[in-house]
C-alpha cells in the first residue's frame, strides 16, 4: 500500500495572485446604497485581482474577489455581481453564490471565490485580507 500527499496540485487554482487588500466603502455614497438592502450586491473597482463585490445578507456583509478563480485572469474572467449571484463573461457563464463563494453552474468547478474580511464600523465597510 503506498502513501499519498494529502495536499492536491491543483493547476485551475492559481489563477488569484496574493495583493494586499484595504479598502473602505462608504455605505452613504450612491454606489454603495444597494448594500442598506437585503439581498444585494456591489461591485468596488481597483481593489484585489478583479475588483471586489461586497454582498448584504440582511444579517452580515461578505467581501468576494471579483475575479474568477477558475480562469486566468482576461477581461472576461470578472464577475458580474447580481443580487446574490456573480457570474463571468466567459463563454462558460460560471456562476457562484456571493453567500458561501462556492460555484454554483458546474459541478466540475474546483475553486471557489477568494473571501475578504469585512468590519463594519458606522456606515463605512472595511475590507481586508
Amino acid at each position: 500500500m503506498s502513501c499519498s500527499s494529502n495536499s492536491i496540485d491543483n493547476k485551475n487554482c492559481k489563477f488569484l495572485l496574493d495583493i494586499g487588500v484595504n479598502v473602505a466603502v462608504n455605505l452613504n455614497l450612491p454606489q454603495y446604497s444597494q448594500l442598506q438592502f437585503t439581498g444585494n450586491s456591489a461591485y468596488v473597482a481597483n481593489a484585489g485581482n478583479g475588483g471586489i463585490i461586497v454582498a448584504f445578507t440582511g444579517a452580515d456583509y461578505l467581501a468576494w474577489d471579483a475575479a474568477d478563480p477558475n480562469h486566468p485572469q482576461s477581461e472576461c474572467s470578472v464577475l458580474v455581481n447580481s443580487g446574490l449571484n456573480a457570474t463571468c463573461g466567459c463563454d462558460d457563464k460560471n456562476t457562484y453564490s456571493l453567500v458561501t463563494g462556492a460555484p454554483l453552474n458546474n459541478g466540475t468547478l474546483q475553486c471557489s471565490l477568494r473571501n475578504y474580511r469585512v468590519t463594519v464600523s458606522g456606515n463605512t465597510l472595511l475590507i481586508s485580507n
